[in-house]
């Protein structure tokens, strides 16, 4: 494996920590709440500049790290996770309501987006190939589970 290839997979892996032996996906997840302090530093504007970026060098990681290991949407291949978690902190963001217990819950929220793969994400998981199938999933996830949070706040402020 090249040197180039290398670095994609480790990147692709979560830096490690999809190569946890059970639950890679949710171990991804929780390595993704580590972001938290930079999303706080860099703000809402840096954080959307930062989710974008991560989501577009995603399809390339994502899509060349399942070549190299032969496989496509490997548990262990987890940068898709990184982009979706970072993605459901955006209204917290916003609103400059992120603490402890609004960064658990979103976790929890996009995990169980991520597993259950409510319409449309089932449908993308299973017809859209390469890269960019691999981080879609998981950006809808995570816009579902921002979508739940911005429920919140909206309803419980009327």
């Amino acid at each position: 494996m090249s040197w180039l290839n290398r670095c994609v997979v480790f990147c692709g892996v979560g830096f490690g920590s999809g190569l946890a032996p059970k639950a890679p996906g949710t171990f991804g997840s929780a390595f993704a709440l580590l972001f938290i302090p930079l999303w706080l530093v860099i703000g809402f504007s840096g954080t959307i500049i930062a989710v974008a970026l991560m989501s577009l060098i995603g399809i390339y990681i994502c899509g060349q790290t399942a070549k190299v290991m032969g496989v496509h949407d490997d548990g262990r291949i987890v940068w898709d996770e990184f982009a979706g978690q970072s993605l459901t902190f955006l209204p917290l963001l916003y609103l400059g309501a992120m603490n402890w217990f609004w960064a658990l819950a979103g976790f929890a929220l996009f995990r169980l987006f991520d597993i259950w793969k409510p319409w449309p994400i089932r449908v993308i998981d299973r017809q859209v190939g390469g890269g960019f199938g691999i981080m879609l999933d998981d950006i809808i996830a995570g816009a579902w589970a921002a979508l739940c949070i911005c429920m919140y706040f909206y309803f419980t402020s009327i």
